[in-house]
């Protein structure tokens, strides 16, 4: 289903501006942007971590377990935000001085998502006086139960949306948990610990900790190269807080002062650090390091984040590495099974598709469905759920959703009307995951196409594709590609900058199978340039189209130490004479 597409609409920008580039100028007047102090990232403008919900009885739980030598468990998500906030809380209280500090991630196989009482078994073994969680852990009820029994304390640090009952923690610190009063409720699990360990150090910078310690108090500024990797790997909006976060962190990967491990991501994936942009961290490192969750351990990218050595991080990244390029191949045959159900008699006969799609196959991975879902909604534009064989009675579903149309308030919706059906979701508003009885698999697909009819408006059904106009022979250069890598990062909530325009195709060719490369001119210009639409159905391609419009991003390509601009590809169609 092709887009259609929109030009946000022109507006002047004011004197604010004056002292910008006309195309950041234009770019963002059209994000709401009205002064400077917005596109202001230093640090001293972070929101302060006060108005965190608990945050003072959070850090008083760690507090007492480093002055009275106690041990302290993390236990994380199997996800690239689960992998950077257990890292970054690794490295942080190790930095602070605490020595008995571990961590523990449930295999997404054996125990599930979140910490559950079958974990908390394992971790009783480990001794702990504390328990933190991170990016998990709100609706981990059940878990927090089993551990206060057996005398664990337990923090909670999550970014989730919660159910109706909240765990029974000794503190939890979430953002959006009832009553919680800091104002950007966007941050990624990583985030919330960023301020869980600011608070933290605070503290210890007021008791005389580090002078105690015969420690130098670190500087947090180190740590938010992980920071930056979490925040846009797990597609939280880029709020004007989340832009600070982020900005910072790229600024210190391009000035290579990030960790051994994201150093060594981006040198095997054959990516230059100086030109890295906030895509990158979500395309390049958040995939390898979900992929190890996804097929096999986290541990190992935690590992790659938490290693200074330079030979090591290389080990193991060429391990997440390889361990992509067979996710890889698994969703590969698996979106070709699931294009084969959407083309089959039985599908289309069915009315119970037509709004929320609902796949199942039992030789899906459980590791890739989340990948699938995102790849069936990008192609159809409806909320989507891809379900795989959990056990001999459950199937494990991960929903992908619309702009506009909240998953987890729609699954809640269902529930709710239908008990019984869902045995278990959560999630937030553009992603969320479930499990259902295998025998309600076909009832739970009418239902929640008929909950997505009934919630979704007709124009949220029809996808849209929004340009900030045309560019102009004189900035398709790579001057203007590298002011608009660094203007700010672009992410959810703040989108990159999409041009289009009508050109002329002076030659293509087909790489890797199913990617198509052009050199296309401007239909009012004369500048030739590169362009690259990946993963085009080449059998849908028709060579002999002269004009096409684009929609595209106007990038930095870098082959054999030389740079050049060139437009990634967002839509593509024919132009007729």
């Amino acid at each position: 289903m092709l887009p259609a597409i929109s030009r946000r609409p022109q507006i002047e920008p004011d004197g604010h501006f004056s002292d910008l580039p006309s195309i950041l100028r234009r770019v963002y007047t059209r994000r709401d942007i009205s002064n400077t102090k917005e596109i202001d990232h230093s640090l001293a403008r972070l929101l302060p971590p006060d108005k965190l919900l608990n945050i003072q009885a959070g850090i008083e739980l760690i507090y007492y377990c480093m002055r009275e030598h106690r041990r302290i468990l993390i236990i994380g998500d199997f996800d690239a935000d689960g992998a950077t906030s257990t890292a970054l809380f690794m490295r942080v209280l190790r930095s602070y001085g605490m020595t008995d500090v571990s961590y523990l991630t449930p295999n997404r196989f054996e125990f599930g998502y979140g910490l559950t009482p079958e974990i908390v078994t394992v971790a009783a073994a480990y001794e702990p006086a504390l328990i933190i969680t991170v990016d998990n852990g709100i609706s981990s009820v059940a878990g927090v139960a089993a551990a206060r029994a057996k005398g664990i304390n337990v923090l909670v640090t999550d970014h989730h949306l919660p159910g109706e009952v909240l765990p029974q923690a000794n503190a939890i610190i979430n953002p959006n948990q009832p009553h919680d009063e800091f104002s950007s409720k966007h941050l990624a699990g990583v985030g919330v610990v960023f301020y869980v360990i600011s608070a933290l150090r605070a503290r210890l910078r007021a008791c005389g900790w580090f002078q105690q310690q015969g420690i130098t108090e670190p500087s947090l500024a180190q740590f938010l190269d992980i920071v930056a990797v979490g925040t846009v790997a797990d597609v939280v909006k880029l709020d004007y807080n989340n832009r600070i976060l982020v900005d910072q962190g790229l600024r210190r990967i391009r000035a290579g002062k990030c960790c051994a491990g994201i150093t060594a991501i981006l040198a095997v994936a054959g990516k230059n650090t100086s030109t890295v942009a906030s895509s990158d961290l979500g395309f390049i490192i958040g995939p390898r390091l979900n992929a190890a969750g996804r097929l096999q351990d986290i541990s190992l990218g935690i590992e790659c984040l938490l290693t200074d050595d330079n030979t090591r991080a290389i080990e193991l990244a060429k391990q997440l590495n390889d361990l992509n390029q067979a996710r890889k191949h698994i969703e590969q045959d698996m979106q070709m099974q699931a294009t084969h159900i959407l083309k089959s008699d039985q599908y289309t006969a069915a009315q119970r598709h037509q709004f929320g799609i609902s796949l199942y196959h039992p030789q899906w991975h459980q590791g890739v469905i989340g990948i699938l879902a995102a790849r069936i909604k990008e192609k159809l534009h409806r909320p989507t759920i891809i379900f795989a064989r959990l056990n001999a009675d459950e199937l494990k579903g991960s929903a992908r959703s619309i702009t506009g149309l909240h998953i987890r308030d729609a699954l809640a919706l269902i529930a709710t009307r239908h008990p019984g059906i869902i045995n278990t979701f959560g999630g937030h508003a553009m992603a969320a995951g479930l499990c259902i009885r295998a025998q309600q698999y076909q009832n739970f697909a009418d239902v929640f196409n008929q909950t997505i009819k009934e919630l979704a408006l007709p124009e949220q059904l029809q996808a849209v594709l929004f340009s900030d106009g045309e560019l102009i022979d004189s900035e398709l250069s790579l001057e203007t590609a590298e002011i608009l890598l660094h203007a700010a990062p672009w992410g959810q909530g703040f989108p990159e900058p999409v041009f289009d325009g009508i050109f002329t195709v002076n030659r293509y060719r087909i790489i890797s199978q199913r990617h198509l490369k052009l050199n296309v001119t401007p239909v009012n210009g004369k500048r030739k340039i590169d362009a690259i639409a990946f993963n085009v159905d080449r059998y849908e391609w028709n060579e002999n189209l002269p004009k096409v419009r684009i929609a595209y991003q106007l990038t930095i390509n870098e082959y054999a130490g030389i740079q050049s601009p060139q437009l990634n590809v967002r839509y593509l169609a024919p132009v007729n004479a």
